[in-house]
Order: structure tokens, then C-alpha cells, then sequence
């Protein structure tokens, strides 16, 4: 069979998720349905030890509910989960044995460290972090996971009970929270983080967070600044926006919060704790950035089942982003020579323009991205392909890019070739001055390369470049005649002459 259906649900203390995904003969896999359902199993479970009858009931019903999402999917193999409240719930047993007869399927209860195991599993799956130090975290309703690691070696795990729904019933007990009250709450988390978690083996600058709180942390930042991206997947988030956004939200009562932009509603009455824990674990750790990963647990899950029914040998080694890039390319069936060999001029091109206008290295990568990508419109129609590009690049699961990256990407494959950037395209001008610039100077390297491949058959096998005041000169060599390829590029300079200010001169060897 080349392809397999499996479902994942996680039931936590605020609410229950089920994925279901469809395997390939790769051992990747595609998203059918992704689906919650706030239960609120922790709601006075600190202050009672239980799980209140009607919290059971509105469990019982969502599990219910997806019996007969995943039977209607023809779903061959399920695996479930329960987190931090059926753990400390004194009829926590008792509610799980009535859980797995309305679902149909056992469902097992998973210890904290389990729950940070499976994050760090998906986190590895989207995240490069080759020879850095880190720490992944997943904050929840009851409790916060957190893994440190370097690069690929994980350290320790730990679990502590500093959950979004435990800590606002704990400490925020009036509507808006009063500062004396917060204070408390930032005062335990630290107390908490300091006593079991070990820092001594050296700086942690970046975070990778999952969870419903972190999510809304990068959906309302992403808001407050006037971002469009696709998705939220791997938004990065600095530590100062993490301390304006719960300054801002403290000051707003319940139904105020609702209206904020990025925050889901059903959210709002817990996300002041949830922020609150969030900042104060970036501040002991000393971290800047935190990285949204919008899939975590659950999708660490479905990784365990995929060896678990044999699907995969084991979690697939992360990828480098270009390995990424070039998976996608063959995936849309796009003419990879043709796309490897773009790459390579454009590179040269770009190195011979950085230094004289300060091209930063994280340039040249999105650069070369762009070039490998520019052609995957192809698989919708070669009319507009360079839009489609666009939209199918915007979209992609690519390793090791930000979302703000993505865009970049794409957009810079969009220019290949047509319409140069115009006040008119609602994608460029939604860009900041810098990176409108970023994309016009790419988006003009590229286009030449480009043009200098015009017939698909690498006739300029390399270029040199040289710069003098504003005339920018391009050696082409090459084995056999190239006319074509001067005439294509020389088509295709526009956008690269308007963005560096040069005027550009081919020279064939």
C-alpha cells in the first residue's frame, strides 16, 4: 500500500486535539484534518483534585466526536494521549477508562518527560539548529515540558506544573489581572525554573516553543506588526515583544482581550498566565528570539506512530534547508539542472556584488533558495508561472525558514522573469523598506542568471564579475557559442540595473 491514514489525539487540561495525516511511501506525510475542542479538563482541578462531571462531559462528547471523524477518514492506525490533568486528577483513571471506551481505542496516559520527548521530536523535524544551544519548550493548560539540547544531542527533559490554566487559577484571581498578583506569578515561575531546571552548561539564545499560549503569542505579535503571512510556523518572536504584548494584554479585561487581534477567544481568559510563563522562561534562560512551532506534541506523536507501525526506521534525521528546497523542486517535477545550474550563476553574480554593497550572508542563502525554486509554477501552467511560484513557494513546508523568509523566497522567485515590482503588487509594497530593497537587488541577481540559461543547457558554464563606479561587468565562459544566452540576459538586467544603480556590461570569453 503506498499510502497509510493515522490519527493522533492529545487530550490536555485546556483542550483536545486530533490530527489525521496520510502517509506517503516516503515516509512523509500530508494533513487531512486537524481539529480542536476546548474542554477546560482542568477547570478547578488545583483547588478540588478532580475533574469535574460536567468537564468530563464535554470530554466525552469531543471524543465522540472524533470516533467518527477518524472512522469516516478510514484511518488504519490511532494513537492517544492525555497529559498533565488526567495525571494529577485523583478519577483521572476513572475518566480515561470511560475516554477510551466512547473513542474506541485505548488511550494511554504519558508522563511529563514523554510529553517533552515528543515536542523535541517534531521540533527536530523543522528547525536547524545545527551547533547551537537551545531549549525547546511546550506550555500547555497544566503544565510546561521543556528540553535543553546542543544541535542534535538532547540533555535533559523536565516537566514542571506551571500550566496557562493552572497558574491563572492559582495567582489571577480579578479581571484585569492586579500587578501585585502577576508579580506573584512571575515570582513562582522563577522560583520553580531556578530549583529544577540546570542552566550551568552555557548560554541558550533561542527558544522553540509549542502550545496553544506560544501560538497566540506569534499569531497576535505577527498582528500587532501588520505581518500576512501564511502561516505562523516557525514566526520568530523577540523577548521585548513577549514583555510589550503582556504589558498590553494585562491592562485589558476578559471581553477587551477577546477583541485582540491574534488571540483566539476561547483563549483569553488564560493567556496573561500563559504569557507571563513564557517570559519568564525566556528571561532565565537569557534567550532573545523564541521560534513558533505550530505543531509540537501531536505531531511527535504521529512521528512514534509512523516507526511504530514500521511507516519509517526511525525519525528521519533532520534535513538541511537546501536538501528541503530541492525535495520540493522534484516534488513539482521542475527541469533540476536547469534550476541547480540558475543557482550556481546567481551565486557567482551575488559574490561579486557583496562587497561593494554590503550583501549579508543570509542574503546569499535566500538568494540561492529562490533560484532553486523559481521554476516549481511550472507544475500548475507555464502561463504565469512566476506567480504561481509565488503562491506555491508562500506555501511550502521549507526546513530552516522563518516565515517572513518564506515570503522573501517567494517573492524573490516572482520577479524571474515579466513585470519588474510595481506600487501595485499588494505583496511587495506589504514589505518593509529593507526588504523591498532586499527583494528588488535578489529578485535582479536571479533574473539575470536566468536569462544567462536561456536555452536549459548550461552553455555559460561560470561567470567573473567586476565592479568600477557604476558599471558592473560580467564575464561569460563558456564552450560553445552563446549568443542566445547574451541576448536572454541582456532582457533580463533590468531589475538588477535599477536596484544596484549600475549599469551592467556582458563580455563573452
Amino acid at each position: 500500500m503506498n499510502t497509510q491514514r493515522l490519527a493522533a489525539m492529545d487530550i490536555g487540561t485546556n483542550s483536545i486535539r486530533c490530527i489525521v495525516v496520510e502517509v506517503d511511501h516516503k515516509g512523509g506525510y500530508k494533513v487531512l484534518d486537524d481539529e480542536k475542542s476546548t474542554v477546560r479538563l482542568g477547570e478547578q482541578l488545583a483547588r478540588t483534585g478532580i475533574i469535574s462531571p460536567q468537564a468530563a462531559e464535554r470530554a466525552l462528547a469531543a471524543v465522540g466526536h472524533f470516533r467518527k471523524l477518524i472512522a469516516g477518514l478510514k484511518v488504519s492506525a490511532v494513537e492517544a494521549i492525555a497529559t498533565s490533568a488526567m495525571r494529577s486528577a485523583a478519577n483521572g483513571q476513572e475518566l480515561l477508562d470511560a475516554l477510551s471506551a466512547e473513542f474506541g481505542h485505548e488511550i494511554r496516559i504519558i508522563t511529563g518527560e514523554e510529553e517533552a520527548e515528543l515536542a523535541m521530536v517534531s521540533a527536530q523535524r523543522h528547525f536547524d539548529m545545527e551547533y547551537k544551544r537551545y531549549a525547546v519548550f511546550d506550555i500547555g493548560g497544566g503544565s510546561l515540558e521543556i528540553t535543553t539540547a546542543l544541535g542534535n544531542h538532547i540533555e535533559e527533559f523536565y516537566s514542571l506544573d506551571l500550566g496557562a490554566v493552572v497558574m491563572t487559577e492559582q495567582f489571577l484571581k480579578h479581571d484585569p489581572p492586579l500587578a501585585g498578583d502577576l508579580e506573584k506569578l512571575q515570582r513562582h515561575v522563577r522560583s520553580q525554573l531556578k530549583k529544577k531546571v540546570d542552566i550551568s552548561k552555557g548560554q541558550f539564545h533561542t527558544l522553540i516553543g509549542s502550545g496553544g499560549t506560544t501560538t497566540a503569542i506569534g499569531s497576535m505579535v505577527m498582528n500587532s506588526l501588520g505581518g500576512s503571512y501564511a502561516s505562523i510556523h516557525g514566526y520568530e518572536v523577540l523577548r521585548s515583544e513577549v514583555v510589550h504584548l503582556l504589558a498590553m494584554l494585562t491592562r485589558k479585561s476578559l471581553p477587551e482581550r477577546r477583541m485582540v487581534p491574534g488571540l483566539n477567544a476561547d483563549r483569553a481568559d488564560i493567556i496573561v498566565a500563559g504569557i507571563a510563563v513564557v517570559g519568564e522562561l525566556m528571561r532565565f534562560f537569557g534567550a532573545n528570539q523564541l521560534l513558533v512551532n505550530e505543531r509540537g506534541i501531536r505531531e511527535g506523536l504521529i512521528i512514534r506512530a509512523m516507526e511504530k507501525h514500521g511507516l519509517i526506521s526511525a525519525a528521519p534525521a533532520p534535513r538541511t534547508w537546501r536538501e528541503s528546497a530541492l525535495d520540493f523542486v522534484r516534488s513539482c517535477h521542475v527541469d533540476e539542472p536547469h534550476s541547480l545550474h540558475v543557482a550556481r550563476l546567481a551565486m557567482s553574480l551575488f559574490d561579486g556584488l557583496s562587497a561593494p554593497f554590503n550583501l549579508k550572508k543570509s542574503d546569499r542563502k535566500l538568494l540561492e533558495a529562490a533560484a532553486l525554486l523559481h521554476d516549481v509554477g511550472y507544475f500548475i501552467a507555464y502561463s504565469s508561472h512566476h506567480k504561481h511560484s509565488y503562491h506555491l513557494i508562500r506555501h511550502a513546508e521549507l526546513f530552516g525558514f522563518s516565515p517572513r523568509e518564506r515570503e522573501l523566497i517567494a517573492q524573490i522567485a516572482r520577479y524571474h522573469r515579466k513585470s519588474l515590482p510595481k506600487r501595485k503588487h499588494e505583496s511587495f509594497q506589504a514589505l518593509n523598506e529593507a526588504d523591498r530593497q532586499r527583494v528588488g537587488r535578489l529578485g535582479g541577481i536571479l533574473r539575470l542568471a536566468d536569462g544567462l540559461d536561456r536555452r536549459r543547457s548550461s552553455a555559460v558554464q561560470s561567470v567573473s564579475c567586476a565592479f568600477g563606479g557604476t558599471l558592473f561587468t560580467v564575464r561569460l565562459e563558456g564552450g560553445e557559442d552563446m549568443s542566445v544566452e547574451i541576448f536572454g540576459a541582456t532582457a533580463k538586467k533590468d531589475l538588477l540595473e535599477k536596484a544596484f544603480g549600475v549599469r551592467l556590461v556582458l563580455e563573452a570569453s
